[in-house]
């Protein structure tokens, strides 16, 4: 207790830039990855074929490269300056995003066709028969996996720590300069991400009872 309490200086802040960092990246992740399943599952070829180039290369590229390129190459650029902090947010968001959008897809893939052809007959446009009638279902079909990508993402930010990033995954480093026990800090940051994943299993639950979807 005594290593917690002695260091509420670095155990407040760093972990409020965890929860930062988090909801952050799970605002772009979730817009940008519904925005990349529409790509998935639109009509226009082209369309389909950015969506999955997108994801297979996200996917498939290690998060730690993702915030690499941000941080380090990605300035040399020369387009929009980045500092520490903004860098993991895209670079968490970019890579989440990814997972994000074959979950949306799938719950899109759940919706009967029938409903999307429907939607046709009535004059609506693809656009809107997504948007209105497909992914207001797809997305309560999905909380689970949904709700476990977030957590994945959650405990994905604690990479931001490697690259200068004040949370709660750079609270040993600090705990070791000050003295105090690393295994004991890294106890409490342990505590500290169970009770965040207890929050997010907590609003899954609750979202699970109020979408509920009969089969």
């Amino acid at each position: 207790m005594d290593v917690l309490l002695n260091n509420l200086d670095l155990f407040g802040p760093f972990f409020l830039t965890t929860i930062e960092l988090f909801v952050l990246s799970a605002v772009g992740a979730l817009v940008w990855g519904t925005i990349l399943a529409m790509l998935r599952v639109s009509p226009v070829p082209v369309f389909r074929a950015v969506g999955t180039a997108y994801v297979t290369i996200a996917r498939n590229t290690p998060l730690t490269l993702v915030f690499a390129f941000f941080v380090f190459a990605y300035p040399l650029l020369d387009i929009v300056k980045l500092d520490y902090f903004p860098a993991a947010v895209v670079a968490l968001t970019v890579y989440t995003s990814a997972f994000i959008c074959e979950v949306v897809r799938s719950g899109i893939n759940t919706v009967p066709v029938g409903q999307a052809e429907a939607g046709r007959a009535l004059g609506l446009t693809f656009g809107q028969i997504l948007g209105q009638v497909v992914l207001p279902q797809a997305l309560r079909s999905v909380v689970p996996p949904l709700i476990s990508t977030l957590i994945a993402l959650l405990k994905n930010t604690t990479i931001a720590a490697g690259f200068s990033v004040a949370e709660a995954g750079a609270i040993r480093a600090y705990l070791s300069e000050r003295g105090e026990s690393q295994l004991v800090g890294l106890l409490w940051v342990a505590l500290g991400f169970i009770i965040l994943v207890a929050v997010l299993s907590f609003v899954q639950r609750s979202l699970e009872k109020r979408w509920s979807v009969a089969r």
